[in-house]
Order: C-alpha cells, then structure tokens, then sequence
C-alpha cells in the first residue's frame, strides 16, 4: 500500500491537494473536531487538566483557542491529552484501508511527532506568504496571535521540504494544482511498480 503524507505551512492548501489523490484521507483537523464533539474521555481529561475553566462538553474549539491564548504552554498540555488519540485513529484509519492501493495522510505536525517511518512518501506544499495569507485572513477564528503559536510548534520550512520525496508549488489556481498532482501521483505509481 501506498502511504502518502501531505505536509506544508498552516493555510498552504494540504487538504485540497490530499483529497486530489484520489485515495483515502484521513484528515487529522477533522479527526481533532470530532475528538472535541464526541469523545467525553478527552473531555474529562481537559477539564482535569484545566479545572478553573469554563470548558464544556462538547468541547468548542474556541474555548480551546481561548485556552492556548491565555498561555501558550497550554497546548502542549492539550497536545498530550489529543495526539495519542489522533495516532490511534490514523493506525486504525491505515488497517481499514489495508486493501486499498494507496491513502493519504494529511497531518500537519506529522514530522513534529516523530510518526515518519521507511516507507512514506512526504509531499511538502509550497506556497506564497501572500497567498497563505490571504487565505487565513479568511478563516473563522482567525487570530495572528494564535498563528504565531502554533507555528513555532513547527520544524523549519527548510528541514520539511529537505525530508520531503515531492514538493508541489500551489499558486491556488485549481487546474495548475490538480494537473501537478496528478504528475507526482504517476511517479509515485512508477517508482512503485519498479520497485516491486
């Protein structure tokens, strides 16, 4: 099987450049809201860690963001709590598809958390300050602020794209973005089907 990692800056355009595969995603953000809206395990281990706030359940990803703007530590505490559930779904996700000729994993602190292994192709998605910009500005519960924080839970631009096997460049025009996509998938399959 086929595992492909889409990896890039916040507001790169990872997501449309995973589902433009054609495999199955898993798409840890989603994963994260519906940890947030359904799972009371993690609720109940937020509000231990955090029992003077005001968090209910579901959990709103605003009083998360509130959480991490009022100390920035706290998303460390937060990380703890949710990546190991994100993990488990992705190895689950990865056994369901087992069958399947390929997925796409579409995690944006995929190197961060050390869950690289021999074998995944990393596709890095490049594209301008400008654009990425404009595209954030956009987003609900846009904050700069926040923006800032998570990217320095980030590796360097530099050392993602140096590990990366593929680097696609995304000037957001849809045609430019699926034919470059398409490109890539084919070397992929080659490289493949030479190998084995």
């Amino acid at each position: 099987m086929i595992k492909i990692v889409v990896i890039g800056e916040i507001g790169s355009g990872k997501t449309f450049v995973a589902n433009e595969f054609g495999y199955p995603v898993f798409d840890a953000d989603k994963q994260v809201s519906k940890i947030y809206k359904n799972d009371k395990k993690c609720f109940f281990q937020i509000k231990k860690k955090f029992p003077k706030e005001n968090i209910t359940y579901p959990i709103k990803k605003f009083d998360i963001r509130k959480l991490i703007l009022k100390n920035q530590k706290n998303i460390f505490k937060i990380n703890k709590i949710v990546h190991p559930i994100v993990r488990n779904q992705m190895k689950k996700f990865i056994y369901k598809n087992k069958n399947m000729k390929g997925v796409v994993l579409d995690i944006p602190l995929f190197l961060e958390n050390k869950l690289n292994k021999k074998g995944y192709i990393l596709v890095y998605v490049q594209s301008k300050k400008k654009d990425i910009n404009k595209r954030l500005k956009l987003r609900i519960g846009y904050s700069l602020k926040l923006l800032n924080i998570l990217k320095k839970l980030q590796l360097s631009i530099e050392l993602k794209k140096k590990k990366s096997h593929f680097i696609i460049k995304n000037n957001f025009k849809k045609f430019y973005l699926k034919k470059n996509v398409k490109l890539i998938k084919n070397k992929i399959l080659e490289n493949e089907r030479s190998s084995s």
